[in-house]
C-alpha cells in the first residue's frame, strides 16, 4: 500500500480507503460478519481511512466502522458525513442545534470523543453561499468534537465554491473513468489550496468492475434498482449518472485495454490513482476478497499513457454526452 498526504491535516493516508456506504445499506443485503470482515482484511492489507456517514443504514455502518477500528493498535482515520438526516432536506436545516446533535449522534455511534473528520454530507447548493454554516463547523472543531471538517459535494462548481471557507480540509467528490470532469479545473485549484480530495463511487456503483451485464437484477433495497433514475436522491449516485446500457457497452471497449493482471475494477482504481491531486480513491466493499482486490491496486504500476488517452477517448465517445455538464 502506498500512502499520500491529506492536505493539510498533516495525515497521511492510504491511497485506497474504505468506503462503508454499502456494508451500512442501500446496496441490497450485507452480511453483519462479511462486513466487519471486510474491515479488518482492509486495515490488515494497509488501508487506513474508513469514509462512512451517519445515514448508512441509519447508523449501522458507523458502529460497525466503530467496533473495528477499535481492534487495531495504529492509527485509522475515520471520516463520517452528516446533513442527510434531515427532512426536508434544505438549506436552512443545517443549523448549529441540528448540527450539534448529528455530531453528537455519530460520537456515540463511532464510540470516540473526537470525529477525525467530518464532512457536510452533499448538501444543498445554497449552504455553500451561507458562512454562518461553517462558523458552525470552527466552533465544533474549538469544542474538540471535530478534529477537521470537509464537504461531500455533487457538483465540480460546489467543491470549487465551498474552497472559499478556510477552514475546509478535504472535498469529497464522484471521480472515476466516467466522471471526468473534476480533472479539469477542480483538482488544480485544490492543489493550490492544498485541499485534500476524495474520490468517490470510484467504481460508477459497480459499472467498473466489469462483472455486470444486461442481465444482472438487484434487490429492491439496492439503490442501483430503486435510484436508477434518481427516484430517491441525485441520480449522479448511481452509475454515476450513466445510462446502464451505456455504461455496460463503455466497459465492454474498455476491457481489452487491461494490462496483465489487472481486473477492471482495479484497473478503473489505478486509473483514479495517475492524478496525483488524488488523496485517495473510497471503493467499497461487501466481503474480504473485495477489500483485498481493491487494496491491490495501489501496487499496481502506472498505466500508460497510451493507454491513458485511449480512456479518455472512451469517455468522449459514450460518456461526456451523458454526465459532463451535468456535475
Amino acid at each position: 500500500m502506498n500512502y499520500r498526504q491529506f492536505g493539510r491535516t498533516g495525515w497521511d493516508v492510504s491511497e485506497i480507503g474504505f468506503g462503508a456506504w454499502a456494508i451500512g445499506g442501500d446496496w441490497g443485503h450485507v452480511d453483519q460478519e462479511d462486513a466487519l470482515a471486510a474491515l479488518r482484511t482492509a486495515i490488515e492489507y494497509g488501508v487506513n481511512f474508513i469514509d462512512t456517514a451517519d445515514v448508512y443504514g441509519d447508523g449501522r455502518s458507523e458502529k460497525l466502522v466503530g467496533k473495528v477500528v477499535k481492534e487495531f493498535p495504529d492509527q485509522i482515520y475515520v471520516a463520517t458525513k452528516a446533513g442527510r438526516r434531515l427532512n426536508p432536506f434544505v438549506a436552512e436545516g443545517f443549523s448549529r442545534e441540528n448540527l450539534n446533535a448529528f455530531i453528537e449522534r455519530s460520537l456515540k455511534n463511532l464510540n470516540v470523543e473526537t470525529l477525525d473528520l467530518m464532512q457536510l454530507h452533499c448538501p444543498p447548493t445554497e449552504v455553500y453561499y451561507m458562512p454562518e454554516v461553517f462558523g458552525y463547523l470552527d466552533d465544533l472543531v474549538k469544542a474538540g468534537k471535530i478534529q477537521h471538517y470537509g464537504v461531500s459535494v455533487e457538483k465540480v462548481e460546489e467543491a470549487i465554491k465551498v474552497m472559499e471557507y478556510p477552514n475546509v480540509k478535504s472535498v469529497q467528490i464522484i471521480f472515476n473513468i466516467f466522471r471526468q470532469r473534476p480533472s479539469e479545473l477542480f483538482f488544480s485549484l485544490a492543489q493550490q489550496k492544498k485541499v485534500a480530495i476524495l474520490a468517490r463511487v470510484p467504481l460508477a456503483s459497480g459499472l467498473l468492475t466489469g462483472k455486470m451485464s444486461k442481465k444482472t437484477t438487484f434487490e429492491d433495497s439496492d439503490h442501483r434498482k430503486y435510484n436508477r433514475h434518481g427516484e430517491a436522491f441525485d441520480v449522479g449516485e448511481t452509475f454515476s449518472g450513466v445510462p446502464f446500457s451505456i455504461g455496460l457497452d463503455a466497459v465492454d471497449e474498455l476491457n481489452p485495454l487491461l494490462p496483465k493482471g489487472y481486473t477492471m475494477a482495479q484497473f478503473a482504481l489505478r486509473w483514479i490513482l495517475m492524478f496525483d491531486a488524488v488523496s485517495l480513491a473510497i471503493p467499497g466493499a461487501k466481503n474480504p476478497r473485495q477489500a483485498r482486490e481493491n487494496a491491490a491496486a495501489s501496487d499496481l504500476p502506472a498505466l500508460d499513457p497510451k493507454t491513458m488517452e485511449k480512456i479518455r477517448a472512451n469517455y468522449n465517445k459514450y460518456i461526456r454526452e451523458e454526465v459532463h455538464q451535468r456535475w
